[in-house]
């Protein structure tokens, strides 16, 4: 007789039914080497189950205003920041990795969010997308964003905010592309709204047309804010992304 995913898992890995759910919301359990998406979805008692171990939070940077890490991928913004115990300057997608910015002092904040809304903050990300991108481009498109809870979808509308994304490829194999995305504004969910609305989801973002994949292909790889300029490594699944 069948059986609920995280139940299955939790008697797998000898922990509890919460901790079980968790790690099947975060993305990072598979079985017979496909993603297992539903926690309460119903598996065979013989299913076995492989857990992606997640990566550590990366330091890079820390003076007595601020803190940037490499947050890695399936670890909430939120998360970091209560770990690190320090509040965020903006978040990153749950499976986004990258650059992500903590501050350790209340008038650098104010500051920061004032950069931040005068477009003064500069942030460039990687992604691997499921098109072949051989030129340089703009996407000025406005985005509306519906909110219900705790889950929000983006699409593009006239009647959304003002969007704007630069678009450069760095390399083409078959049929997917790595490329650089710099943006202007900060939408929720930007960059993924506006690759899908030129035919270039992002690899591993079911939600805006992508196919699956171990995770979503996005990386915050670059901010530079008010005179700081902070860098991560290349992921590896980047340099040697699949085709």
């Amino acid at each position: 007789m069948d059986e609920k995913a995280y139940k299955l898992l939790a008697l797998q890995e000898g922990i509890s039914n919460r901790a079980a759910k968790d790690l099947i919301d975060r993305g990072v359990v598979y079985a017979a080497g496909k993603k297992v998406s539903v926690a309460r979805g119903e598996l065979s008692p013989s299913t076995k189950f492989k857990v992606e171990k997640i990566a550590p939070i990366k330091v890079i940077f820390e003076d007595e205003f601020i803190m940037a890490v490499d947050k890695p991928a399936f670890m909430t913004s939120e998360e970091v920041a209560e770990i690190k115990k320090l509040p965020l300057l903006h978040r990153l997608d749950r499976e986004t990795s990258g650059v992500l910015l903590l501050t350790k002092d209340d008038e650098f904040r104010k500051k920061a969010v004032i950069a931040f809304k005068k477009r003064e903050v500069q942030k460039e990300y990687l992604a691997i997308v499921e098109a072949k991108i051989v030129e340089a481009m703009e996407i000025n498109a406005p985005i509306l964003t519906i909110k219900k809870g705790n889950t929000a979808y983006s699409k593009i509308s006239d009647e959304g905010k003002e969007a704007i994304s630069h678009v450069e490829p760095l390399m083409i194999e078959g049929k997917r592309s790595k490329i650089k995305v710099r943006i202007e504004t900060g939408r929720t969910h930007q960059i993924r709204v506006h690759l899908k609305s030129i035919g270039a989801s992002i690899l591993g973002d079911t939600e805006y047309g992508g196919r699956p994949h171990k995770r979503l292909m996005l990386h915050a790889s670059k901010i530079m804010l008010l005179g700081y300029i902070f860098q991560t490594k290349e992921p590896e699944d980047f340099i040697k992304f699949s085709v």
